[in-house]
């Protein structure tokens, strides 16, 4: 098994329980620099320091992911690998394309990722501006993504959305707490709790 897991946005404190459980029982940790490295340092002293380059030459970035996936997989074969990753593992980082070839090359690989604090919401911290109506996030590419708080009427709510050309939904309600449930596609329920969050896509 690999399990990516987010090492929040630069400070080894903010590491969630779970990360430094994790990456203490781990069999093997891998991080994508030293920036990362230095996170997981207090966590776990015998981390690799895989290269992941800053270019935009693709062939070279695609190069060093078939490299590192190789590194990678005969620890999440044979036990427990952990990537770790600053700030959360699924927001604009490169687990995705990472296990994009695990899953090609290795089927049998089961990958999963533990969230962190990321750079977004410890933004408002640091910033001292507290956040309490709808914002945009973007990294300058047009948006197509549609991430919706609070839905108690989530069908409505993706009929709305699918007038504004979204047509991939999954709803999760009551995330991490007692009753927990995830719905995708047409089987919506027409009422959820206030602790769901409905995930939209063009």
């Amino acid at each position: 098994m690999l399990i990516a897991v987010g090492l929040g946005p630069g400070d080894p404190e903010l590491l969630t329980i779970k990360a430094a459980r994790l990456l203490r029982e781990a069999e093997a940790v891998f991080v994508p620099g030293e920036m990362a490295y230095n996170l997981v340092e207090p966590y776990r002293s015998d981390a690799v320091t895989l290269d992941f380059p800053m270019t935009s030459d693709e062939s070279y970035i695609e190069a060093c992911m078939e490299e590192n996936a190789k590194r990678i997989a005969p620890y999440a074969m044979k036990g427990t690998a952990i990537f770790g990753i600053i700030g959360d593992p699924n927001f604009f980082s490169t687990f995705s394309r990472l296990t994009a070839i695990l899953k090609r090359d290795h089927p049998e690989i089961e990958c999963e990722t533990v969230p962190g604090i990321s750079s977004i919401t410890a933004f408002a911290s640091v910033a001292g501006v507290p956040i309490s109506r709808s914002f945009s996030v973007s990294d300058g590419s047009d948006p197509d993504v549609s991430i919706t708080l609070k839905v108690r009427h989530p069908k409505q709510a993706a009929e709305r959305l699918r007038g504004e050309g979204y047509s991939e939904f999954i709803l999760v309600e009551r995330m991490f707490m007692e009753g927990m449930a995830v719905f995708s596609g047409n089987e919506l329920p027409d009422e959820s709790s206030y602790f769901s969050i409905l995930y939209a896509r063009k």
